[in-house]
């Protein structure tokens, strides 16, 4: 076994692993419910959000669609995120990715 090879096979998927993390992190994930658009980053911060003015008149329903809408895309971001890290490491489970 190479040690040179190895160290530097895992110095190249350290560097991988922080382009995919760094690119997940502006890209944007969206989630709805009945109308309601809301725009996430990939560290799940808001921003957009699209309410068709005829869901004005119900603010609970309102609130209620809000939520949903959030979490289907943080819902997407994690799993994208799960993808992309898994790829990054080709498969290996390293503890706080």
């Amino acid at each position: 076994m190479d040690l040179n090879a190895l160290m530097k096979q895992a110095k190249q998927m350290q560097d991988d692993l922080k382009k995919t993390q760094a690119a997940l992190e502006e890209k944007i994930y969206e989630g709805t419910s009945n109308g309601i658009v809301i725009k996430i980053n990939g560290k799940n911060e808001a921003q957009e959000v699209s309410i068709p003015q005829e869901l004005m008149d119900d603010k609970d329903m309102l609130q209620d669609m809000i939520l949903i809408a959030f979490n289907n895309a943080v819902e997407a971001a994690a799993k994208d995120r799960d993808e992309q890290i898994g790829a990054a490491t080709k498969g290996l489970n390293i503890p706080g990715m």
